[in-house]
């Protein structure tokens, strides 16, 4: 009897060991700022979405930051003048045109935390965000042919530059399904998934463009319309910061798609952290038949 109960208790000291253990291995959440509130996209309704991605990835604590909107007063603004202290990734889901004059001291903000050190995550039209530094940060993004240089991919994995003014500006035809090809298989973001999965249906965008400086490729989709491979998935590091853009998700539709969902949670972790520990869930999107790709480019 009581060699059983010490045994039991021995059991007990270490299962406790052990938990104790792990707790300490386990990372510290990522402390994520959503911010949204104002977009010509219906961000009322891709923000829950983008949220809950993060929420369901295990790795993140996610607050949305919703701002005021553009005709707020400037009191408005000066009242709610973000800080992006303490946070180690800021997901953007706010697009603004125009350089509006109650915006700009917090973009001021925005590009130095990125700058110095900060995380960036840029979802599809927030890249069309016009700081006069956004630019550099995105590295690309949707403007007409004479803004800056277009990158896109040969079929064999080279990257290729056009210069200004040459070549279409950004554009898209209607949404469609439409295959995705990995191009940067040794990057944390890449690494477990397929080299070609199939998105849902989406806008897929052409003729991005920018300084494109400091940029790595991370996935392309083939254009229809451009009869090339464009940058669907990309990474900056302009000054000591990380970003991510991505150009899926022109919807809440859209974001249903696990490829999506789970390319987003990388990226957020990696612009964190420079590491990606979120598992590949079984429902990624694999196999692509020929009638899947041929369907989703008529």
């Amino acid at each position: 009897m009581r060699l059983l109960l010490q045994t039991r208790v021995g059991l007990l000291v270490a299962l406790a060991l052990a938990m104790i253990l792990s707790a300490a291995a386990a990372p510290p959440p990522v402390r994520v700022m959503l911010l949204t509130g104002v977009n010509h996209h219906d961000w009322r309704a891709t923000t829950p979405e983008i949220a809950a991605v993060l929420r369901e990835a295990g790795r993140f604590d996610v607050k949305v930051v919703v701002t005021p909107p553009l005709e707020a007063p400037v009191e408005a603004w000066e009242t709610n003048r973000l800080s992006f202290k303490g946070w180690d990734v800021v997901v953007m889901n706010w697009t603004d045109y125009g350089k509006h004059p109650s915006v700009m001291p917090w973009m001021n903000d925005l590009t130095a935390f990125v700058t110095n050190g900060g995380a960036l995550v840029v979802l599809h039209a927030a890249s069309l965000e016009f700081h006069p530094d956004w630019p550099g940060i995105v590295g690309l993004g949707w403007h007409e042919a004479t803004f800056g240089d277009r990158l896109t991919v040969s079929d064999a994995g080279e990257v290729m530059r056009t210069a200004n003014g040459q070549g279409p500006g950004s554009g898209h035809g209607n949404p469609f399904a439409w295959p995705v090809t990995m191009r940067a298989a040794a990057h944390p973001l890449a690494l477990g998934l397929p080299p070609v999965w199939l998105h849902a249906n989406d806008e897929l965008w052409h003729g991005t463009r920018g300084p494109a400086n400091n940029l790595g490729i991370i996935a392309t989709a083939f254009s229809p319309l451009t009869k090339t491979n464009e940058p669907v998935m990309w990474t900056v590091e302009p000054g000591r910061g990380r970003v991510f853009v991505t150009l899926l998700g022109h919807n809440a539709p859209a974001m249903q798609c696990p490829g999506f969902r789970h390319t987003l949670a990388r990226g957020t972790e990696w612009a964190a952290t420079g590491r990606v520990t979120v598992p590949v869930p079984a429902n990624f999107p694999t196999a692509i038949s020929s009638d899947a790709i041929s369907n989703s480019t008529k």
